[in-house]
């Protein structure tokens, strides 16, 4: 078979994979991109998009149920037809998919080749070989075990395929994929992923969510505010990446919005139960069962690179099957580059989006740019929000540089008064000796615009004293941000609106 002679070949046509071919597009070169399953990748089809749409939804139901901490407005029972809401997200699917992707690859000019993709040859002259599906194949990428491998590999082989690609330099954009443990009975249940949980007809009576990251909160809140009795099963605390404050926030609406969390649980068996699905779990070193009519196993995410044959192209793999990679996104071969959550680092697709076009300035232009996450914005989609930027108190104590923290509660925030909604809070943590801004974290209606502010605030070195004298518009939760810094030096509950 012919090999195509091109300069960057793609394996993957999610978020990376898309803005290193827009990038590589503006650079003048000849790109082609391989996908094993639905173009788009993980965000549009069933991650990003999707969720956000139901969450939305939910919270707009939500909110009829809660109208009345406003006075003078009762609260309301708003009807629920899920199937007219599921094919309401898949229309927005489909519209984005074809918009923000099969139209761009249309518009820029590149290919993008349906089939697997695997490489062949050697470190030194690597090919990569597209096997057309079979008819009816899921091209999806299949669920990773518990020992780090994707299940899927389709029976791959580097010898046929449909075509041969030659390019100057290889990107792996192949994401990842929902992580399943190896629970004794797990096999036996119709479990649901953050994936599959996206497609149901039918609101479950109630739900056991196992995993206390940021899938699994957004999920349990979601599926909660749709009408499933959620219980929650958390190894240490919710969100423990992020302040303790945020846990404890983030478990008080919880509890009053009738969702349970059951902290230091470890599932040890799951079976069929009258119920549906029971957990056996250790809870505290004590055994215990959870049953509910439907199980969603949000433990994380493994890279995708089963079926790849990178080693026989001189790519090191590591324990959780990432394409290792360093600080430029360049693999152990010189020619081949891995972008997004393949690398096994930050899981959000403005990382991805980054990482390819950084991988291609590097591997094109010589730009030696390094990937520089001090800045990196994370939120969670729960209501109210949870949104973080830069470091936590403990990471700042960890790495040896003494700080100086304080917390402002949402009842000083005219915007949260106003909005009848004070649950939650606004840390920041700033170096001791200079007061410049570590980091900042937020739960609270629209944190995530509070984080993007916060990216700015962090990467201009502000310090608290100049946050705290800087312009902010009366009544929006932006001004939190004044407020908390005013805290560091002033008692925020004799100050009056608008004070400075």
């Amino acid at each position: 078979m012919p090999v195509e002679d091109l300069d960057l070949v793609i394996v993957g046509s999610g978020s990376a994979g898309f803005a290193a071919a827009i990038r590589a597009s503006g650079l003048g070169l000849s790109v082609a991109m391989v996908e094993n399953g639905t173009v788009g990748g993980t965000c549009v089809n069933t991650g990003c998009v999707p969720s956000k749409a139901l969450l939305a939804a939910a919270e707009a139901r939500h909110t009829a149920v809660d109208a009345g901490r406003f006075p003078g407005l009762a609260a309301a029972s708003l009807g629920l037809d899920l199937p007219a809401l599921m094919d309401g997200k898949r229309a927005l699917v489909e519209w984005m998919r074809r918009e923000k992707y099969v139209d761009l690859a249309e518009d820029y000019g590149w290919r993008i080749l349906k089939g697997r993709a695997e490489f062949a040859g050697t470190a030194g002259e690597p090919v990569v070989v597209v096997r057309c599906p079979a008819d009816g194949e899921n091209t999806d990428g299949g669920e990773n075990t518990d020992d780090g491998e994707d299940t899927d590999d389709g029976g791959n082989t580097a010898d046929g395929g449909a075509a041969r690609l030659r390019g100057r330099h290889y990107l792996i954009a192949t994401g990842s994929t929902p992580w399943i443990p190896k629970l004794p009975g797990l096999a036996d249940v119709d479990y649901l992923t953050s994936q599959t949980a996206m497609e149901l007809e039918e609101v479950p009576e109630s739900l056991l969510v196992i995993g206390g990251g940021f899938v699994a909160v957004e999920q349990a809140q979601l599926f909660a505010r749709l009408g499933s009795k959620v219980t929650m099963l958390v190894r240490s605390r919710i969100l423990s990446g992020e302040e303790p404050e945020v846990s404890m926030a983030v478990s008080s609406v919880f509890h009053d919005e009738g969702i349970r969390v059951v902290r230091r649980a470890v599932p040890t068996a799951v079976a069929r139960g009258s119920a549906g699905v029971t957990v056996t779990a250790d809870v505290a070193g004590a055994p215990a069962e959870f049953s509910a009519a439907r199980v969603l196993m949000a433990t994380g995410r493994r890279p995708v690179t089963r079926g790849l044959g990178l080693d026989r192209i001189g790519v090191t793999t590591g324990p959780r099957g990432e394409a290792v990679v360093d600080g430029q996104l360049r693999t152990s071969n010189d020619r081949v580059w891995a972008a997004g959550d393949v690398t096994g680092h930050h899981e959000f697709v403005y990382v991805a989006a980054s990482h390819g076009a950084l991988a291609v300035d590097n591997a094109f232009t010589g730009a030696g740019r390094e990937v520089d996450y001090r800045h990196m914005p994370r939120v969670a989609f729960t209501s109210p929000a949870v949104a973080a930027v830069g470091l936590t108190d403990r990471q700042a104590n960890d790495g040896g540089i003494p700080c100086e923290c304080r917390v402002l509660p949402l009842e000083f925030v005219p915007r949260a008064l106003v909005n009848r909604d004070t649950r939650g809070f606004i840390k920041i943590v700033a170096e001791q000796e200079s007061g410049r801004i570590l980091g900042i974290t937020a739960v609270a209606h629209d944190a995530g615009e509070l984080a993007a502010a916060g990216v700015h605030v962090l990467a201009s070195g502000t310090t608290v004293h100049e946050l705290a004298s800087r312009w902010a518009p009366y009544l929006t939760m932006a001004e939190g941000l004044k407020i908390a810094a005013q805290s560091y030096t002033a008692d925020v509950s004799r100050l009056s609106c608008c004070a400075v």
